[in-house]
């Protein structure tokens, strides 16, 4: 369903007359990943061309109430212990950020596989961070919400406005957003999550060790579909190879993706689990997805369009 049905616009009316706040939380997708090196304190530096998916979590809120979050969903089980949440933990971040900041009870419906390099969590929290922006009244280029996403995760900055943009550093550095084409897309997971340290263990740098330098440029990324599907084709996950190592079955997702008629590109995202397919149109996409899942009944598979997340 879109805002424009009718039982949507309902239910918007009447959330906003009780004075709940509602917003999705969509998939993160990176399109291309590269690690430019390990700092000396440990941390990876990274450079990343992200999109976001018509897939999501929803969340909603309602101010002036204690500070709670209700989990349900079809993904909630793979959420982890409720105050260990990035909701929550944006939700205090942005407390201590901000004086007099007026904070409120959430309720979180799951549907991203947690765990499996689509930023679920890290998208859930930059949710947050914008629906108690718009509780009390606050831009979302406040720096004190950016400082606070950056506190809550190196991915939550950049799930903050949610549009394709390039991101830099460990995620604090945001190149501006870019007008990428619609991507008729497949996600599909294996059923189990990875752990990102886990993952850059297996690459194996050292601190203060380089790999090179960043490569990508803004007003170079092609806004026109072909010539992006090449451009990514040449810009790899770096992560990929490492994950691979550690759990050989996103080897089977991404052979299956590749045998589906249409897919133009397939590979992993982020450092998790979960690989994308790139499809001339949204039907290959659609057919290739219930495909997948009839003949991978435990894997996790979506049709979607990457680019903006719509929201």
């Amino acid at each position: 369903m879109t805002a424009a049905d009718p039982a949507v616009a309902a239910r918007l009316h009447r959330d906003s007359c009780r004075g709940v706040l509602r917003d999705r939380a969509p998939a993160k997708v990176n399109l291309t990943l590269r690690i430019l090196g390990r700092r000396a304190d440990g941390y990876h530096e990274l450079e990343s061309l992200v999109a976001f998916a018509g897939l999501a979590d929803e969340l909603t809120f309602v101010p002036e109430v204690p500070l709670a979050l209700a989990l349900e969903g079809p993904t909630a089980s793979q959420a982890g212990p409720r105050d260990d949440n990035l909701v929550l933990k944006a939700a205090r971040a942005a407390a201590e950020r901000i004086t007099g900041l007026r904070l409120g009870s959430f309720a979180l419906t799951k549907r991203l596989p947690a765990g499996g390099g689509l930023g679920g969590g890290s998208s859930d929290a930059a949710t947050a961070l914008r629906l108690i922006a718009r509780a009390n009244a606050l831009s979302l280029d406040d720096p004190r919400l950016a400082a606070a996403a950056l506190a809550t995760g190196a991915d939550v900055p950049v799930c903050l406005a949610a549009e394709p943009r390039i991101m830099r550093g460990v995620g604090e550095a945001l190149g501006r957003p870019l007008a990428l084409p619609a991507l008729p897309a497949v996600l599909a997971g294996p059923g189990f999550p990875l752990a990102t340290k886990d993952v850059f263990a297996a690459l194996g740098l050292k601190p203060g060790e380089r790999t090179g330098a960043g490569a990508l440029n803004d007003a170079a990324v092609p806004t026109e579909r072909e010539a992006l599907l090449r451009f990514l084709e040449a810009h790899p996950n770096d992560l990929e190879a490492p994950a691979l190592r550690l759990a050989p079955p996103i080897g089977d997702l991404l052979v299956g993706l590749r045998g589906e008629p249409g897919c133009r590109l397939a590979r992993m995202s982020g450092s998790g689990t979960t690989c994308f397919g790139l499809f001339d149109t949204q039907s290959d996409a659609e057919i290739a997805a219930n495909r997948l899942s009839a003949a991978h009944p435990t894997w996790w598979v979506e049709a979607t369009t990457l680019g903006s997340s719509g929201f």
